[in-house]
């Protein structure tokens, strides 16, 4: 096998048909340096002429069209290497990170990564899109991508090491998130008062650091998440349960697809509907899984509104509403493409996705999204009364075998790689930029 070069690719050079896994990282480590020494040729993203940026997008374009092409041929063969033969357990972090050592030019380093997240979202190089291409064909893999949600699926360390204290207080306050246990209920208030529940990286850790130790925790039967009280001025005294992402956050560069973008959806979203797993073949018993209430007070908007979509019931003050603005954004609504049409049907999924509709909950089509709708003096004790109902012996085997009827863990597997390279490419894209941007400097 020859290296020829691709066309206008500045010389980085690509691949035929490589006769053997060493042969070809070898090759893929060329090939990214040289793009590497290209791009130090050249200024900052942000300070590129036109002419450099088309200069940078082709070599990255060579060398990324090599990554896909690589991890065709050998993705499971690099999966097994990063895991000794799939023995450990890598989180989505954790694993890019491995590639980025034993696979140079595969994914960026930590220092790449560090460099990018220094600077602000339009300045960056968009190098998380080469994360993007990896955890894609991992996830493509019916054997590799089923181990990476496995592992995706186990407790964290930083919920293990505080499960004792919360077992024996059944209080947890952090950043983000305060739980509390009481009468076999696990309440979740997400108290980011000042931002209005905005989702970021503390955001996401939070969360699933809580709802492990709920479904960790064999005293809890039931769980329930519900905005706090805000001190956001215009919303000062009220509950609210979500702006959905941090736009601010985006713009600055600190929101990562391992470590929001792809965790959320494989970690604490996922573990809402399937529980807790430790990949035992030999298990007899179910997983660990537990039914979830939401009650929305004041909006449920973009993440706020895709979290509704794995929850058993939900219950809202008559005067919130519901939207998706992603499109509006220009990202992708995490597993919402998946999940709404499901719950609501296409057409309405397609008009809340798509076109932006918003859904106030006291019109029909809201009863798509939500079980119970109460004037908001009435939404506490609604929110009790359903919590009853859902401490019955039965609801967590029936939920379980429900989810299990509606999503398979290979539609969702199969969704989450196309979604891994094209949220990638959505947040780097150039109209993203500006949009968050903008929303930063009209809010800062």
């Amino acid at each position: 096998m020859r290296p020829r070069p691709a066309p206008g690719d500045g010389g980085v050079t690509t691949l035929t048909a490589p006769h053997d896994l060493g042969t070809a990282r070898a090759r893929l480590a060329e090939a990214a340096a040289d793009t590497e020494r290209l791009l130090g040729t050249l200024p900052p993203p942000g300070d590129r002429t036109a002419g450099q940026r088309a200069e940078a997008a082709a070599a990255h374009d060579a060398v990324r069209r090599l990554r896909a092409g690589f991890l065709h041929a050998y993705a499971d063969q690099v999966y097994d290497e990063l895991t000794a033969g799939r023995t450990r357990y890598l989180r989505v972090g954790e694993l890019a990170e491995a590639a980025a050592a034993v696979f140079p030019g595969l994914v960026p380093t930590p220092g790449q990564l560090a460099g990018e997240r220094s600077r602000p979202q339009a300045d960056q190089e968009g190098r998380e899109i080469d994360q993007g291409i990896f955890l894609r064909a991992v996830l493509r893999s019916e054997r590799s991508g089923r181990h990476l949600m496995a592992a995706m699926l186990r407790p964290t360390p930083r919920a293990l090491d505080l499960l004792p204290e919360f077992r024996r207080t059944g209080v947890l306050e952090t950043e983000a998130v305060r739980l509390e246990r009481r009468d076999g209920v696990a309440r979740l208030t997400l108290c980011r008062d000042e931002c209005l529940n905005a989702e970021d990286e503390q955001q996401v850790d939070d969360m699933e650091t809580a709802v492990d130790l709920a479904l960790l925790d064999p005293s809890v039967r039931v769980g329930l998440v519900r905005g706090g009280v805000m001190s956001h001025p215009r919303y000062r005294g009220r509950r609210v349960f979500s702006a959905g992402i941090n736009l601010k956050s985006i713009s600055a560069g600190r929101i990562s697809l391992t470590g929001f973008l792809l965790r959320r959806e494989l970690g604490y979203l996922h573990k809402l509907v399937r529980g807790l797993s430790d990949d035992d073949v030999c298990r007899w018993t179910a997983p660990v899984a537990k039914p979830w209430v939401a009650a929305v007070d004041g909006f449920a908007i973009g993440g706020g509104c895709q979290l509704l979509l794995v929850f058993d019931h939900v219950l809202a003050a008559s005067d919130a509403y519901l939207s998706l603005p992603a499109a509006a954004e220009g990202i992708v609504p995490g597993a919402a493409n998946l999940r709404l049409g499901r719950v609501a049907g296409a057409r309405l999924a397609r008009q809340v996705i798509l076109e932006g509709r918003r859904i106030e909950a006291g019109e029909p089509d809201a009863r798509l999204l939500v079980d119970e709708v109460v004037p908001p003096e009435e939404l506490d004790a609604a929110v009790e009364n359903a919590l009853t109902r859902y401490l019955g012996d039965a609801v967590a085997a029936n939920r379980r075998m429900l989810n299990v009827a509606e999503e398979s863990l290979d539609q969702l597997r199969e969704y989450l790689a196309e979604f891994a390279l094209e949220q990638a490419l959505r947040i780097h894209a150039e109209d993203v930029v500006d949009k968050v941007g903008r929303f930063a400097g009209r809010t800062a």
